[in-house]
């Protein structure tokens, strides 16, 4: 099984960026917006295959779900170019994944949720 590290993603990256790099924008802070709202266009895309073609399709149709696997690789690449281009290292996206998991395992959604939408 092939498992990949966020390290080995922003090299990878950031290897496709400098074969580009003479015709895509500079992997810059003023750039990240840009990024970001690529990667929701690929979140759309991957959203219209749910919509178009159903859960079931994405779990029992190979091309169907190779298809829904290349554009979740598309925002992870896209997101990837968010952490490049505000310089975030693997190390702190890691440490602040870990540190939001440990906080999230201890709230409590259920009671959250039904405080957010008593003033509406």
């Amino acid at each position: 099984m092939k498992d990949i590290r966020i390290s080995d993603m922003l090299n990878m990256q950031k290897a496709l960026y400098e074969v580009h790099k003479d015709t895509w924008p500079p992997l810059e802070a003023q750039y990240g917006r840009n990024s970001i709202l690529w990667m929701m266009e690929e979140v759309g895309e991957c959203i219209a295959i749910i919509k178009k073609k159903g859960d079931s399709a994405i779990m029992e149709d190979e091309n169907v779900r190779k298809a829904f696997c290349e554009e979740m690789s598309d925002v992870l690449m896209y997101f990837n170019d968010t952490l490049l281009r505000y310089g975030i290292t693997a190390d702190e996206i890691s440490s602040s994944y870990i540190d939001k998991h440990e906080k999230n395992m201890g709230r409590n959604y259920v009671k959250e949720y039904e405080h957010k939408y008593e003033d509406r």
